[in-house]
């Protein structure tokens, strides 16, 4: 799976999860803030993570996470260790 395959669909699953407008997802904005995540909001988060992309996230992963690129990263990096296995 592509870098820009996983982008779109992760931003087609914030939008629709979060209830947030596609224009405001940009990737250096800050994706707590944007999403106005919550501690209930990021176990749907890795619900529909898991869901989508089938690798399994832990909590610490998200220490690291600030913007949406580092999300798209943290994806893409994801998906490729699990096809590489």
């Amino acid at each position: 799976m592509t870098k820009d395959l996983i982008i779109v669909k992760v931003n087609e699953f914030l939008v629709e999860e979060f209830e947030v407008e596609p224009s405001k997802i940009v990737a250096d904005a800050n994706m707590r803030e944007t999403l106005d995540l919550d501690s209930l909001d990021y176990v749907d988060l890795v619900v529909v993570i898991e869901s989508n992309f089938g690798f399994k996230v832990v909590g610490e992963d998200f220490i690291s996470i600030h913007s949406f690129e580092d999300f798209y990263n943290y994806c893409f990096e994801k998906v490729s260790q699990k096809n590489a296995a």
